[in-house]
């Protein structure tokens, strides 16, 4: 039984761990050429639909 109350305890642990990290992920700025990028390429979006 407290094999189990162990494992469930380090799966908790990961979890929490990956969710911490993904959420730091996310907030992250763009890079800059990045955001160039998008910028190009929205303009040529708009280009091509007039």
């Amino acid at each position: 039984m407290a094999h189990d109350s162990e494992n469930e305890h380090v799966k908790r642990q990961i979890d929490e761990n990956l969710k911490r990290v993904y959420q730091q992920t996310v907030e992250e700025d763009l890079p800059d050429r990045f955001k160039t990028l998008l910028e190009q390429l929205k303009k040529q979006g708009s280009g091509d639909s007039a």
